[in-house]
């Protein structure tokens, strides 16, 4: 049995001996090979995992043509909680399980969005520019603004992270207002005392700061545009921990620049790996870019590890129900199966 891991460069894990004492534990004798993925030296990827049985990747494009290639292949795990990257139709055709990571760093990204709202809100990064690069030393350098308990926080997006963060910013003292169509009442409930769910419109009404963590589907890619930044009246703060499709980014700069919004923090942008030098994002004093490092800590990625190799070993030993979340699942829908 042999099981491909491999991604982008800068997307490997530093180590992978703690993903291949699970695979091994699992799948006694099993073949593991790492490998590093470009995308100018793709046919030699489709090489190696032609005669794979399972695939661990978190970028990788996953399309008709690798499917078809790898005709060996059972069940792609994606070491991540997102899986645009992989064609979801062509999977079902092939009879390819699909298994993202259902949810490991709830608690480190909620955490990382109320630093950035305290970063923003506070003027952290300008004060200590004025310090490092200026050698100023002054109070009064910023625009000063109203303590987090006058504030009022729009969140989009009321999964598991955006209850999190919801959670937290209550705790804080602030009013919390959220959109989620696709919500169910039983989640609600479990923060309903917490959040008021609103429309978008009235949100961008009220909203003092606005945090982003929904899910990327056909209905929100390039949600914030250039006209939904007009609506968002009270100047305020925004943040994006989701995906960087979700926002238009010519339009966020445009809001920056014409002061509709008051600044941003933003942990993923359009491209996963992005161009820093020419970026206009970068280096303003009122914008924190961080290189989609919210989830980032050794608790997190103990846990993607664990569970993204474990939903390889149930999955290829006849134990579907037991994958922590199955986005394809061909035991359930043997139809239409190509392989």
């Amino acid at each position: 049995m042999k099981i491909v891991i491999a991604d982008y460069a800068e997307s490997m894990m530093p180590s992978h001996e703690l993903e291949k004492r699970v695979l091994t534990a699992g799948l006694p004798g099993c073949q593991i090979v790492t490998a590093t993925y470009r995308d100018d030296r793709r046919a030699e990827f489709l090489q190696l995992v032609r005669d794979a049985d399972a695939l661990l990747t978190a970028f990788i494009r996953v399309d008709e043509e690798l499917l078809a290639t790898a005709t060996q292949l059972k069940v792609v795990s994606i070491n991540a909680t997102g899986y645009d990257n992989v064609d979801l139709a062509a999977a079902r055709r092939h009879g390819v399980a699909v298994c993202p990571v259902g949810e490991y760093c709830t608690t480190d990204v909620a955490e990382f969005t109320i630093t950035a709202m305290l970063a923003l809100v506070r003027n952290l990064k300008a004060y200590v520019t004025d310090v490092d690069v200026h050698q100023q030393w002054r109070y009064d350098y910023a625009q000063p603004n109203h303590r987090l308990s006058k504030l009022t926080l729009g969140i989009f997006g009321l999964g598991k992270i955006g209850r999190a963060v919801a959670t937290r910013a209550a705790a804080l003292g602030m009013r919390v207002l959220a959109v989620d169509p696709f919500i169910s009442q039983e989640d609600y409930a479990k923060v309903a005392d917490q959040v008021k769910l609103v429309s978008a419109a009235e949100l961008f009404q009220q909203a003092d700061i606005i945090s982003n963590h929904m899910n990327l589907n056909e209905s929100n890619d390039h949600f914030f545009t250039a006209e939904r930044f007009r609506q968002m009246v009270k100047q305020p703060y925004f943040i994006n921990m989701a995906r960087g499709a979700e926002v238009d980014e010519t339009a966020l700069v445009a809001a920056l620049d014409s002061g509709q919004i008051s600044g941003a923090a933003l942990d993923v942008l359009a491209t996963e790996f992005p161009d820093l030098v020419t970026n206009p994002l970068v280096g303003r004093e009122n914008v924190l870019v961080t290189p989609h490092t919210a989830f980032y800590s050794s608790d997190s990625l103990t846990a993607l590890q664990r569970i993204s190799c474990q939903n390889i070993v149930e999955y290829l030993t006849g134990h579907p129900e037991k994958v922590f979340k199955l986005v394809v699942n061909p035991k359930e829908d043997p139809h239409d199966h190509t392989n």
